[in-house]
């Protein structure tokens, strides 16, 4: 699993450092979405994949 992040497009409203915490955090200047882990072990998938889910701006994908 691959997690891909649009920084650029990013809104920061979030969702995904509440839903994945391991995975995800925000830049406390910029407040986008900072990827801590683009390969996270595979315990994380459900959360990545609701993170992916509830993203308002689509800039989350997750690759196989």
């Amino acid at each position: 699993m691959k997690v891909v992040v649009e920084r650029d497009q990013c809104i920061g409203a979030g969702m995904c450092v509440l839903t994945a915490p391991a995975v995800f955090d925000q830049d406390p200047d910029e407040a986008v979405v900072v990827l801590l882990d683009e390969q996270p072990p595979e315990t994380q998938r459900p959360a990545v994949e609701q993170a992916v889910d509830r993203c308002p701006a689509a800039v989350i994908r997750l690759l196989p």
